[in-house]
């Protein structure tokens, strides 16, 4: 990762209303240059709000924002020039092919036509499009839409790429294929701030995190300080047999939290517990006297997803 001193975004008291609705509550956050950074939150958390003008597109209430160096403003040329920008929703020309909608995407920011050509040629070939460059956008899956939009997003070579939901609405497949290609900017020294409602894919992908919910920002920190910082400790306990018996025995301890047992693997407990040494040994004790055969024991860290929920849910308090 090709991180420096100035950050790729900057935001400082970033603020958006909407008549009586504040979208977005005093916003500050730095986004490091060349790391990939994801920006969580539940529906209507003012995600799509801060991106959107963070890509000049539309206007804060109040606050400053920073992109690429540049002072963010509504429809600023030299920001436009510095950014790439994908939609949740991108739009396209049904008629046209995805190599003509790359070369128009150039034309807009003035690429010679011998420029314009190698850059399609590179971008269809790192989104995987070169097989189906000359077929009309009308007849792609909605998987080919998604990384004909991330390449056009990356046809002026932006030194920052903002994206709403790049992989909310893929099937699976599609959603790896966008993931491999965002993985791939690392070594384009492009740094990207995404939003996502999908914690699996930001845990994977994310070097950074920032959580948003009701506009305001709760945690923004790198994806293991987030799950060292705010979840309880989660212990697993392998068996070679069936283990409900002892999750059920597990949950009536006092030092206990929750104890589940995997829904594809009976033998496979995770137990919720306090990390210190008379919780571990009380633990080891009751596998030992379950009668089972203990495979493994492991401590290991809490989910993106556990860290999102014990947040999101303490703010709703």
């Amino acid at each position: 990762m090709n991180k420096t001193h100035e950050p790729a975004i900057r935001c400082r008291g970033l603020t958006k209303r909407f008549g009586p609705v504040t979208a977005l509550h005093g916003l500050d956050l730095e986004v490091p240059q060349g790391s990939i950074a994801g920006f969580l939150g539940p529906n209507g958390a003012g995600k799509t709000t801060a991106l959107r003008i963070l890509a000049g597109l539309s206007r804060a209430t109040s606050g400053q924002a920073w992109v690429a160096g540049q002072p963010v403003a509504l429809n600023s040329p030299a920001l436009q020039q510095n950014i790439g920008y994908l939609p949740d929703t991108p739009a396209f020309y049904g008629w046209m092919t995805g190599r003509q909608y790359l070369a128009f995407v150039a034309e807009l920011f003035r690429l010679d036509k011998r420029e314009a050509g190698r850059r399609c040629d590179e971008l269809l070939d790192l989104v995987g499009l070169t097989a189906d460059a000359r077929r009309r956008i009308g007849g792609y899956s909605r998987g080919m839409r998604q990384r004909l939009g991330v390449a056009q997003a990356l046809v002026n070579r932006p030194r920052v790429l903002l994206m709403d939901e790049p992989t909310s609405a893929l099937d699976p497949v599609g959603r790896l294929e966008v993931m491999a290609i965002l993985g791939r900017l690392r070594d384009q020294r492009t740094t990207v701030f995404l939003s996502t409602h999908l914690l699996d894919d930001a845990q994977r992908l994310c070097d950074d995190i920032a959580i948003i919910h009701r506009g305001r920002l709760l945690a923004y920190a790198s994806t293991s300080d987030l799950r060292q910082r705010y979840a309880a400790p989660i212990f697993e306990l392998e068996f070679e047999e069936d283990a409900t018996a002892f999750a059920a025995v597990c949950r009536t301890a006092a030092w206990v939290e929750s104890a589940q047992v995997d829904l594809q693997r009976p033998g496979l407990v995770h137990v919720h517990a306090p990390d210190d040494p008379a919780a571990r040994g009380a633990l080891l004790t009751a596998a030992a006297g379950s009668g089972l055969t203990l495979r493994r024991y492991e401590q290991v860290l809490p989910t993106l997803e556990e860290v999102f929920v014990k947040l999101v849910g303490q703010e709703a308090l």
